[in-house]
C-alpha cells in the first residue's frame, strides 16, 4: 500500500518539463508599478487564461468559446462576468449563507466596462458564444482590480484561439490639484476631481467612462490623451505576448447576410424602404417598415415559391435589417438628412414640468421628442443611505439613483423582471452626473434617492434622466450647486476612410441602433460631470472626441438656458411639507451611550414619546427628523437634558434624596447626578441637624462650588431656596 501511495505522489517527470515550458511570465511597468501577466499555470482547459498581478492586486481572467454557433440569433453572444470575491480583501460575506450572492452594482458596471471595448473587435459574422470571466483573487486598494481585469481580458482573448481583433488596454485617470495622474492610488482618488476610465487600441480610443467635478472639455480631452499614451504601451506589451505564445484562431461558421437575398431586396425595395424610414414618429415609422417587409415577403414568395420563403425567413429578416441600416446611414452620411427631418446639430422638441405628484418630495417630467422620463426625489434620514458590501473601501453611499425601463416604454408586452445590466448602467451614469453638484452631508444632512421612470423611449433616456432628476432635486429643495443637463451625440463613418464622418447631435433610437457611436455627456455650464461612450467601430480619433465635447457643450447650454431654468431657476428654499424636517445638535462622543441607553432603552423611549426619527453619528452629530417641529424640539430638549453636564458655578433646582449627619444629598435633575450640600452650607445660621431645615423630597436651589478629581460635587444653598431666584 505504501508503494502505491508513493507512486501516486511521485512527480510526473515526463510532463514536468513540459509544464514549466507552458508557464510564461511577462512583466512591464504601468504608472510606476509592476504589471505582471502569467499564463500556462492555471485553468488549462480554457481557450485562454491570464493571471494578472498589479502590485498585490491579483485577477485571473479566463475566456472560453462554444465550438458551434448558437442557433436562431442575429447578434454576437458575448458574456462578461466580473466576479468580486470578498476573500480578496479579507472579508466574510454578510449574507445569511455567508457566500457571495448576485453581483453588486459595481461588479455589473465593471462587467460592462470590460465588454464595451472588446465587443467591436470580434468579427461581425461571428455567432459562437464567448464567455469572459474575471475573478478577483486579491486586492491592494492602490491598484485597481477593474483595470487589471480589463487588461487581463484583452490578453486572454489575444493569446487564445478565439477570433479577436485586439489587443486593447485600459487605465484609470485622475486629476489631483490640477495634475493628471495615471492609475491614481487610493489616497489620490480621494482628492481627485476626475474618475476616468479609458480603454483603447494602439490606434484609437474604444471606451470612455467618467465622473468629474465639472472638469472643462480641454482638460478632459488632455486626460484622455495621456491615458491613451499608457494604453499604447500596454497594447504593444500584449502584442509581443501574442506573437510569442498566441494560438492560431479557429475557423468558424460565418453568418454573413445571404448575398443573393440581399441583392434581390436591394434591387426591388431600396427606395420604398428609404421612404418608409423618413418619418418623425417612431410608431408610424416602425409600421411603415413592417408594411414594406410584408411586401418583400410576398414578392419573394411569388418569385421563388412559398417553400423557399419558409426556408429563408431568417435570412430575409437579416437582409432587410442590412438594407434598412444602409438606407439610414446613406441618408445621414451622403445627404446629411435624418429620418425625422432634423438638421445634423438640431435637438428634438423639448419640454419639462415639475410638481406633478402631490405627496412626493420632488417630481419632474422631462420630454425630448418621444423620449419621456419621470424623475422622483425622496429625502430620508442619513442612516437610510445604502450600505455597500464590496471589495473596495466605500462602505456606503448617501445618494442613490435608480433607473427603471419598463417594456411599455417601447410599446412591448413583457413582464417586469427587475433591473438588468442596462438599468444599472444608466442609473449609475445619471448618479455620476449629479453627485458632483450635491451639497455635503454637513450642509444638507439627508440621504437622497432619485428614481427615474422611463415612460417612453426613443433614444437618450439616460440623458433625459439627468435633466429630469436635476429638476426633481431642485423642486425638492435640495441645494445643488448648479443644474446639470445631459445630451448624446452619434456618428456615421465612412468605412473606407476613418477621417470621413458625420456627427449627429441628440440621437434617437434608430440613429443609435444603426450608427457607430453613442457619446453621452452630462454636465453644468461650468464643465463635465459624467461621460459614457459606446461605440460599434474599432475606435475613435481625438478629433471625433473633441468635436463631441464641443457639440455636447453647446447643446447642454441650450437645454439649461431655454428649457430647464425657465421652469425652475434655482433650488427651492424650503423642502416639501411631506419631507422630514431636521433639528440637529452635537454631543460629546462619550455621551452617546447615555442617549442610547442600555439596549437602546433611552433613545427608544424618546422616539416613542415624540414620534420622531433619530440618527446619531460616531462623531456625536445628532439628527432629529420629524414633520412636526414641536415634536422635534421636544426630542431635542430630552436629549439635551440627558447630556447636560454639571458645571462649577451652575445653579440648579434640585431635590433632597437622602440626609446624613454631615449634610444632604441633592439630585440636580441632570442624568441622575447628585451633589453634597454640607450641613454648614445649608443656612447662614448654625444648625444642629439637617432635618431641622431639609427633609427627603424637599426642593432646594443650589450652586455648584466644586467638582473634585473623583467627580464628587459639592454644593452651597442659594438663599431664598425658591425656584424664582434660580430663574
Amino acid at each position: 500500500m505504501f508503494e502505491i501511495i508513493k507512486k501516486w505522489c511521485k512527480k510526473d517527470e515526463k510532463n514536468e518539463g513540459k509544464e514549466n515550458e507552458m508557464f510564461k511570465k511577462y512583466e512591464t511597468d504601468l504608472a510606476g508599478r509592476k504589471l505582471i501577466l502569467e499564463t500556462g499555470k492555471m485553468a488549462g482547459l480554457a481557450n485562454g487564461s491570464v493571471l494578472v498581478r498589479y502590485g498585490d492586486t491579483v485577477v485571473i481572467v479566463n475566456v472560453t468559446a462554444s465550438k458551434e454557433p448558437r442557433d436562431g440569433i442575429d447578434f454576437f453572444p458575448l458574456s462578461v462576468d466580473y466576479e468580486e470575491k470578498l476573500y480578496s480583501v479579507g472579508k466574510i460575506p454578510g449574507s445569511f449563507q455567508k457566500r457571495e450572492g448576485k453581483p453588486s452594482d459595481k461588479a455589473i458596471l465593471t462587467s460592462r466596462a470590460i465588454d464595451r471595448p472588446l465587443r467591436p473587435l470580434f468579427p461581425k459574422d461571428f455567432r459562437n458564444d464567448v464567455v469572459v470571466v474575471a475573478t478577483v483573487l486579491s486586492v491592494e486598494q492602490d491598484n485597481s482590480p477593474e483595470i487589471a481585469a480589463m487588461i487581463g481580458a484583452s490578453a486572454a482573448l489575444s493569446i487564445s484561439d478565439i477570433p479577436f481583433g485586439g489587443p486593447t488596454a485600459a487605465v484609470n485617470v485622475g486629476l489631483v490639484d490640477g495634475k493628471i495622474i495615471i492609475n491614481p492610488t487610493e489616497e489620490q482618488r480621494g482628492k481627485s476631481d476626475l474618475t476616468l476610465t479609458v480603454a483603447g487600441t494602439e490606434a484609437k480610443i474604444a471606451m470612455i467612462e467618467a465622473g468629474a467635478n465639472e472638469v472643462p472639455d480641454d482638460i478632459m480631452l488632455e486626460a484622455i490623451k495621456q491615458g491613451h499614451t499608457e494604453i499604447k504601451k500596454i497594447c504593444e506589451f500584449i502584442e509581443k505576448m501574442k506573437e510569442e505564445i498566441g494560438k492560431p484562431k479557429f475557423e468558424y461558421k460565418s453568418f454573413e447576410v445571404n448575398h443573393e437575398i440581399y441583392e434581390f431586396i436591394e434591387a426591388n425595395f431600396e427606395e420604398q424602404l428609404k421612404q418608409a424610414l423618413q418619418e418623425a414618429d417612431k410608431e408610424t415609422r416602425d409600421n411603415n417598415v413592417t408594411s414594406v417587409s410584408d411586401k418583400i415577403a410576398i414578392a419573394y414568395a411569388e418569385k421563388f415559391g412559398e417553400q423557399a420563403l419558409d426556408e429563408c425567413k431568417t435570412d430575409l429578416g437579416e437582409a432587410i435589417y442590412k438594407l434598412e441600416k444602409k438606407c439610414v446611414r446613406n441618408m445621414i452620411f451622403k445627404e446629411h438628412k435624418r429620418v425625422d427631418g432634423r438638421n445634423l446639430d438640431e435637438i428634438r422638441s423639448l419640454s419639462c414640468e415639475i410638481d406633478l405628484l402631490p405627496r412626493v418630495h420632488g417630481s419632474a417630467l422631462f420630454t425630448r421628442g418621444q423620449t419621456q422620463v419621470l424623475s422622483i426625489a425622496t429625502l430620508g434620514m442619513v442612516s437610510e443611505e445604502q450600505t455597500l458590501d464590496g471589495i473596495d473601501t466605500e462602505e456606503s453611499k448617501r445618494y442613490m439613483h435608480h433607473y427603471n425601463f419598463p417594456s411599455y416604454s417601447v410599446g412591448e408586452a413583457r413582464p417586469t423582471r427587475g433591473p438588468g445590466r442596462r438599468e444599472v448602467g444608466h442609473g449609475a451614469l445619471a448618479e455620476k452626473a449629479l453627485v458632483p453638484v450635491l451639497p455635503s452631508e454637513e450642509e444638507f444632512p439627508y440621504a437622497i434617492r432619485v428614481v427615474s421612470e422611463v415612460l417612453s423611449s426613443n433614444g437618450s433616456t439616460s440623458q433625459a434622466s439627468i435633466c429630469g432628476s436635476t429638476l426633481s432635486l431642485m423642486a425638492a429643495g435640495v441645494p445643488i450647486k448648479r443644474p446639470v443637463a445631459g445630451i448624446s451625440t452619434g456618428l456615421v463613418t465612412n468605412p473606407e476612410d476613418e477621417n470621413d464622418y458625420v456627427m449627429l447631435t441628440d440621437i434617437q433610437g434608430i440613429e443609435d441602433f444603426f450608427g457607430d457611436m453613442d457619446f453621452k455627456v452630462g454636465g453644468t455650464e461650468k464643465g463635465i460631470t459624467a461621460i459614457q461612450v459606446d461605440i460599434k467601430v474599432d475606435g475613435l480619433s481625438y478629433e471625433v472626441i473633441k468635436e463631441a465635447f464641443e457639440r455636447t457643450k453647446v447643446a447642454r447650454k441650450y437645454i439649461l438656458d431655454n428649457v430647464m431654468l425657465p421652469v425652475i431657476s434655482e433650488p427651492r428654499k424650503e423642502i416639501s411639507k411631506y419631507a422630514p424636517r431636521i433639528v440637529n445638535t452635537k454631543i460629546k462622543v462619550e455621551k452617546i451611550k447615555d442617549v442610547i441607553g442600555k439596549g437602546g432603552e433611552t433613545i427608544n423611549k424618546i422616539i416613542s414619546t415624540t414620534g420622531v426619527k433619530i440618527d446619531i453619528k460616531e462623531d456625536g452629530q445628532v439628527f432629529i427628523y420629524s414633520n412636526d417641529s414641536e415634536k422635534s424640539n421636544q426630542a431635542l430638549e430630552m436629549i439635551e437634558d440627558i447630556v447636560r453636564e454639571v458645571e462649577v458655578g451652575g445653579i440648579y433646582y434640585g431635590k433632597v434624596t437622602r440626609t446624613t449627619t454631615f449634610g444632604a444629598f441633592i439630585d440636580l435633575g441632570i442624568n441622575g447626578k447628585e451633589g453634597l450640600l454640607h450641613i454648614s452650607k445649608i443656612s447662614k445660621e448654625r444648625i444642629k441637624k439637617v432635618e431641622d431645615v431639609l427633609n427627603v423630597g424637599d426642593n432646594i436651589t443650589v450652586k455648584v462650588t466644586e467638582i473634585d478629581e473623583q467627580g464628587r460635587i459639592n454644593l452651597t444653598a442659594i438663599l431664598g431656596n425658591d425656584k424664582e431666584e434660580k430663574e
